[in-house]
């Protein structure tokens, strides 16, 4: 992603069958195909498409990231791997101080960014909900762009591009 990201998306961990294996988060899976059309949409992306870190996509105003950084064996971390990853989160989240957003994908990437702000009481996560962080910086919540939302329904195309629009909102990127 772009080291000066405004916006930063924060996923719940790299996907066996995808990033464990591409080397780029959200992608060579469904997942990525989602997550990248809808960067593109919004003119964070040069392409709409992403199958390996090799490939050209550019990120703009954009930094993707994720609190595990290694496929969990059951596809859904545990605490003890979120614990064990945690010291890179926060380096990571330390080194983008100058983004205004943080879209989380998912109730784990927000409760991380949660929890990395030191939120009390924790807010409880719903897609679409907007969180008023320290320093005039916001969380978005989002549900994640993984199949079981997609191929259900539960995340469609125009829901995820609303939230691209308040994140570009949020983050003074309105085009």
């Amino acid at each position: 992603g772009d080291p000066k990201a405004r916006i930063v998306v924060v996923g719940l961990a790299p996907g066996a069958h995808g990033a464990n294996r591409t080397g780029r988060m959200f992608t060579g899976d469904e997942s990525g195909r989602w997550l990248y059309r809808a960067l593109w949409k919004a003119g964070w992306g040069s392409q709409a498409k992403s199958a390996n870190r090799e490939d050209g996509l550019q990120l703009k105003e954009v930094w993707i990231t994720s609190p595990v950084k290694c496929a969990p064996p059951t596809n859904r971390p545990t605490p003890q791997e979120r614990d064990a990853c945690n010291g890179f989160f926060q380096r990571e989240m330390d080194l983008l101080k100058q983004a205004k957003v943080y879209l989380a994908l998912g109730g784990f990437g927000f409760e991380a960014v949660a929890r990395y702000f030191g939120l009390k009481p924790k807010p409880k996560f719903s897609h679409g909900l907007e969180v008023k962080l320290p320093e005039g910086r916001w969380l978005i919540g989002s549900y994640h762009v993984s199949q079981q939302n997609t191929f259900t329904g539960r995340l469609t195309e125009p829901m995820l591009d609303g939230v691209m629009r308040k994140a570009a909102k949020r983050a003074g990127l309105l085009r």
